[in-house]
């Protein structure tokens, strides 16, 4: 019964993280809008150096745009 629920748990974990993995790609490396909600969410709270990818991803696409939260330098208003 114990090996049943811990493969359930696992199961549920690999999904959920290949879920937000998927929508993390999607949203720096195809999105139409550097403001996309989900995204930011996903990005601001992912490590340093994924989330130092991503920023560098978006600022290739959108580099005359204001980062979104996240990217964006001490003042708020240029990239990092």
């Amino acid at each position: 019964m114990v090996r049943t629920i811990a493969r359930v748990v696992f199961a549920i974990a690999i999904g959920v993280g290949v879920t937000f993995g998927y929508r993390w790609y999607d949203y720096v490396a195809n999105a139409t809008s550097p403001y996309d909600e989900v995204g930011i969410a996903i990005n601001s709270r992912l490590p340093e150096s994924l989330r130092a990818w991503g920023c560098s991803r978006l600022k290739e696409r959108f580099a005359q745009s204001i980062p979104p939260y996240g990217c964006s330098d001490a003042s708020g208003r240029g990239w990092r």
